[in-house]
């Protein structure tokens, strides 16, 4: 079996009302989708969903005529053109799920079938304690580790984020993500050492070596990679053993939509087991029909909290709905 072709669509969702991200300070008035098809010569198609794939056009030689199961190599080739242009994970993500489609094993199963659900994790302001009690588990996201482009704040320092963590203590919070910038290595060390909370953060680093680095540094006790966004499964599959051999927790983090949720998740149910993934959704501005516009069925969560992972081949079945007429490019429109 042989890759025959790669094509890359995008798609864009107008948001009516807009959605006011508390992480933003603009109103986000549309959200894009980009979709990622590797097909083989024997018909079967991989597809995936997540970042932009931007820098990508044009090698896609480096793929057509290549077995897909080679994933390690396509791998590296991928890493090598996210070093020179753009991030292109999420061909990894449609390439798993042609394995899978091959092996006819959901991806969770070919990475390990370590467990099929995990909890919801649920991210929230520290006043909610007041209003839940110990009915849930509450983290805390302080958004200091990056910035939109347009925002110009500056991140807090050590002692800000000591300040606040102290307050979190007392609260019973699970873990206080991004409190400081993602470069300051010391800083994060130094307030990992200080305070009982646990820190998490890794969200948009960028290349898999910067996560030992983080690691060796001793600045988190949990990892937050999302695999569309840096290393795909086969990279982050790498992170989550780092992870378990230091004794950390390697909990994905993904802010894409339900294509990109369901990649992570196959990550973890196959590989790590982690008690939770967060991902988006906060009706009524972010509900499911728009986080997940371009499924066929929004990917939704047992009322307890729970997502039974599908046991079918690949990530699951991402036949399409009617494309909306709103979107930029229609399939088959795009091909690079």
């Amino acid at each position: 079996m042989k890759i025959t072709a790669i094509t890359i669509t995008h798609h864009r969702l107008p948001l009516d009302p807009p959605f006011n991200a508390s992480w933003d300070t603009r109103p986000r008035t549309h959200f894009d989708a980009t979709i990622v098809r590797v097909a083989t010569d024997e018909g079967l198609v991989g597809v995936a969903s997540g970042d932009m794939m931007v820098g990508f056009a044009g090698h896609e030689h480096l793929f057509i005529g290549q077995d897909p199961l080679a994933i390690e190599r396509h791998f590296r080739v991928i890493n090598n053109i996210g070093f020179h242009y753009g991030r292109c994970w999420p061909l990894d993500l449609a390439l798993w799920d042609l394995a899978g489609k091959i092996a006819e094993l959901p991806c969770w199963k070919l990475l390990g079938g370590l467990s099929n659900r995990w909890r919801h994790d649920i991210e929230a302001l520290t006043a909610v304690r007041e209003e839940v009690g110990d009915k849930l588990t509450l983290m805390v996201d302080c958004n200091q580790g990056w910035r939109m482009p347009w925002d110009s704040e500056t991140p807090w320092a050590l002692k800000d984020a000591m300040q606040v963590a102290r307050h979190l203590e007392t609260l019973n919070v699970f873990w206080m993500e991004e409190p400081l910038h993602r470069g300051d290595y010391e800083g994060m060390a130094a307030l990992r050492q200080a305070t009982d909370l646990r820190i998490a953060g890794g969200e948009m680093t960028r290349e898999l070596y910067e996560f030992r680095t983080l690691i060796n540094s001793g600045c988190l006790d949990v990892l937050q990679p999302d695999a569309a966004l840096v290393g795909g499964i086969t990279g982050l599959r790498k992170v989550g053993q780092m992870a378990l051999d230091h004794n950390l927790m390697f909990t994905p983090h993904t802010w894409t939509n339900g294509m990109g949720v369901m990649a992570n998740a196959q990550l973890v149910c196959g590989a790590t087991g982690a008690p939770f993934l967060e991902f988006p959704y906060d009706p009524p501005e972010w509900s499911l029909d728009r986080r997940d516009f371009m499924m066929q069925t929004p990917l939704a969560v047992h009322s307890e909290g729970w997502i039974v992972m599908p046991d079918l081949p690949g990530m699951g079945r991402w036949t399409k709905r009617s494309w909306p007429k709103h979107e930029s490019n229609r399939p088959g429109a795009t091909t690079r």
